[in-house]
């Protein structure tokens, strides 16, 4: 019998349910006089599938979608602008082809374990910083931790915009690995206060975050603004009340937010010093911050353009990904990140030449639409996916999947 068969039987549907019910009502005789003909079933669209059911990450998003406010769900999905960048982050998969193999081998035989910056990792997978988890579920971070851990202890990194303090989530996964996303300050004393409280808290990899430096999210604008209520100045929170808002003023009104747009080379010497563990810079997009990434004492870096929600009509972060790898040429380690959603997706990213790639809308999916074992299902999925595809193309460990797998038609 089938996988998705024995899914279907140990967990009934709600129309199956409610004719085993109707099953037994039709015993009685006051039941069957008053027994009307079913004229309009249940359609199966109707009925929200539950986690055993899920077969790939993208089950989950409508589930997500259903579970939360639309203005948390619009912040999840949506990015700057007009959303070109976003766009070209996914479509960028489809100009890469998987070449095929002559000699595909069992999964069984697959092998993607590998060590990241001294982090022991089974599969090239980390689950990315992604801002307050409470509002997607009540497990918050805490059971996204949980769900990384269980799922091969992969390693997960904690937005600075946590939902949930360090102190609390570090511990609450013992054997895990955390490590912590930072975004610049201009105050050195407030920044060496945050490292202080990751390194309290056990957490000594800090992940320092360029790639927001101008972004606009004109669909939570919109959101705001529904039932003629206008956003107050510096773009947080809904006006409406005691009269319209206040008009911006400075460079917020051509939105760009002031805490960005000033970051220095000059800031990451400082942190380097700050910073005991390993110092990983996301954000790069081009060769030659690489390059001088490497000079500045930077440990690893992430090529990534904040999935679509920084600088509209960017480049997707897989067409400059083989640029970068070339000019790096193996001094420190590539993560990548950006519309990262099948297995498929993270081989091409891999044989483009990352180490490592982040995952983040999936798994806030996963963790909004079924809590912490909806987040482990979504990492454990893209991880066997990956084996999948890695064993199709005869690939055994993680280093054979190299530019000779795959073809880039980058337009």
């Amino acid at each position: 019998m089938a996988d998705i068969e024995k899914a279907w039987l140990t967990n009934p549907s709600r129309r199956a349910a409610m004719a085993r019910v109707a099953g037994l009502m039709a015993a009685s005789p006051v039941a069957a006089a008053m027994a009307q003909p079913d004229a309009k079933p249940f359609s199966e669209h109707r009925r929200v599938l539950s986690l055993a059911e899920m077969q790939t990450v993208f089950d989950f998003e409508p589930v997500f979608f259903g579970n939360v406010p639309i203005s948390v769900y619009d912040y999840t999905a949506h990015g700057d602008g007009s959303e070109f960048t976003l766009r070209r982050n996914r479509q960028a998969y489809d100009w890469v082809d998987i070449l095929p193999s002559r000699a595909a081998i069992p999964a069984s035989q697959v092998d993607l374990s590998s060590e990241l910056l001294g982090v022991k990792l089974k599969f090239p997978i980390i689950v990315a910083p992604t801002a307050a988890m409470p509002p997607l579920h009540p497990d918050g971070e805490i059971g996204m931790f949980k769900a990384a851990t269980a799922a091969s202890n992969t390693l997960m990194i904690l937005s600075i915009n946590t939902g949930t303090p360090v102190a609390q989530v570090a511990p609450a996964a013992p054997g895990g690995t955390l490590w912590g996303q930072f975004y610049p300050l201009e105050n050195l004393t407030n920044t060496q206060r945050s490292m202080d409280t990751y390194r309290t808290a056990g957490v000594n990899g800090i992940i320092v975050t360029v790639d927001q430096q101008a972004s606009f999210y004109e669909r939570t604008e919109q959101d705001r603004n529904f039932g003629g209520r206008s956003a107050r100045a510096g773009g947080r929170g809904a006006g409406g009340r005691g009269g319209p808002a206040a008009a911006p003023t400075g460079s917020a009104r051509y939105r760009i937010n002031g805490g960005r747009l000033w970051y220095t080379w000059e800031y990451i010497d400082a942190m380097r010093k700050m910073v005991k563990g390993p110092l990983i810079m996301k954000g790069i997009l081009d060769a030659d911050d690489a390059m001088l990434a490497i000079q500045h004492g930077v440990d690893a870096i992430i090529v990534s353009n904040h999935g679509g929600r920084s600088m509209d009509y960017g480049p997707s972060s897989l067409e400059v990904l083989p640029e970068i790898v070339a000019v790096v040429n193996g001094r420190i380690p590539i993560i990548f990140d950006g519309g990262l959603r099948r297995g498929a997706d993270i081989f091409k990213a891999l044989a483009l030449g990352a180490n490592a790639i982040m995952i983040g809308r999936t798994t806030r999916w996963g963790l909004a639409a079924f809590g912490t074992a909806g987040a482990q299902r979504v990492i454990e999925m893209l991880q066997q996916e990956l084996v999948q595809v890695a064993a199709a193309a005869g690939c055994t460990r993680l280093s054979d999947i190299n530019k000779t797998t795959v073809k880039a038609h980058f337009v």
